[in-house]
């Protein structure tokens, strides 16, 4: 079975990689957060950069929030971007 994710990207993160989002094919064994991470680190030097610090970063599954062992399930988006603050 073909399981695939779309990435978004917000604010820093997608300026830095140039793109606003992706469509992710998810091989076997991908299963959190952070299994997709690690996979999109070998993408390229700006995704694997921006990927080293998963602490500057939070994460939505379907527009709930996850942390990097959140599991994946059957989300069909997995948003990123930096932490926000306000007041």
């Amino acid at each position: 079975m073909d399981r695939s994710i779309t990435i978004i990207y917000f604010a820093w993160v997608r300026e830095r990689l140039g793109v606003d989002q992706e469509q992710v094919k998810l091989s076997e064994g991908i299963e959190t957060i952070g299994d997709i991470l690690t996979m999109l680190s070998d993408r390229s030097a700006a995704h694997a950069e921006i990927f080293a610090a998963v602490e500057k970063l939070r994460f939505a599954l379907d527009q709930d929030y996850g942390l990097p062992t959140s599991l994946i399930g059957s989300a069909k988006e997995l948003a990123i971007f930096p932490p926000v603050t306000g007041g």
